[in-house]
């Protein structure tokens, strides 16, 4: 978790140096290369792949777009490599490809026919799939790691939900309670230890409550507090968002 602080870093003194940026983008062109290579089906080849330098002038525009919210800066930075390529992609066969894009052509199924607008309105649909299960993926592997450092894992926190629906409450206004006092939050992570009486005189909730759930606590904070978007958008559906902790 160390290294991806530093890079975090790293990225933040980029946008406001240009030099940062430069450095930070020839550090990581392993990685960019990696990124054109599976979007290419081969490894670039420099110099005369138009591919690695779309993919280079992405990662920059990631560094100089990126803010915490947008969760880990890799899987950012990679997605907006790949949307770069597949938008150089299509101007490339827009250009080469001459033909109406409402001629019917073979669609590969059961004999029938589709216009190309209707094909490449479909592969779009099909590459946002996979780049959201992609981006999923991936985030759930990087949201155990970060579990796993607090000596949790997926298992513990799934058994250690609320059930019943005053507990579920009262967990809620804990929540609420350590989102309105992110020196709380600073703590949990620093510590890697709830901040149990604080977070009891806050919110009400008995503190034999707070320990009783103490490791689906520490999952959903950490959730908000270290970028994981796509997960958090799941837990707003059980963890309030309001000033008021509702």
């Amino acid at each position: 978790m160390k290294r991806d602080r530093d890079l975090v870093a790293r990225v933040l003194a980029a946008k406001r140096d240009p030099r940062c940026a430069d450095d930070l983008v020839r550090d990581y062109l392993p990685f960019i290369k990696a990124e054109t290579a599976r979007f290419m089906g081969r490894p670039p080849r420099q110099g005369s792949d138009d591919e690695l330098g779309i993919a280079m002038f992405a990662f920059h525009e990631a560094v100089l777009s990126y803010d915490r919210a947008r969760g880990a800066f890799l899987l950012f930075a990679a997605m907006n490599v790949r949307n770069r390529l597949v938008d150089f992609s299509r101007r490339e066969r827009r250009h080469a490809d001459v033909l109406s894009l409402d001629e019917r052509r073979p669609d590969g199924g059961e004999g029938g026919e589709r216009s190309l607008v209707e094909m490449i309105a479909s592969e779009r649909d099909e590459l946002e799939e996979r780049q959201t299960r992609e981006a999923s993926r991936q985030e759930i592997v990087q949201f155990g790691a970060e579990l796993e450092s607090f000596g949790l894992t997926f298992l513990d926190v799934s058994e250690n939900c609320p059930k019943q629906q005053r507990t579920l409450e009262a967990c809620q206004r804990v929540l609420g309670c350590a989102r309105r006092n992110p020196e709380l939050l600073d703590r949990l992570v620093q510590t890697k230890k709830l901040p149990m009486a604080e977070l009891s005189r806050g919110s009400g909730v008995e503190r034999k409550t707070i320990e009783r759930h103490r490791r689906y606590l520490v999952a959903v904070l950490l959730a908000f507090t270290n970028g994981f978007e796509i997960i958090r958008g799941h837990l707003r559906k059980i963890v309030p968002t309001g000033g008021d902790g509702r």
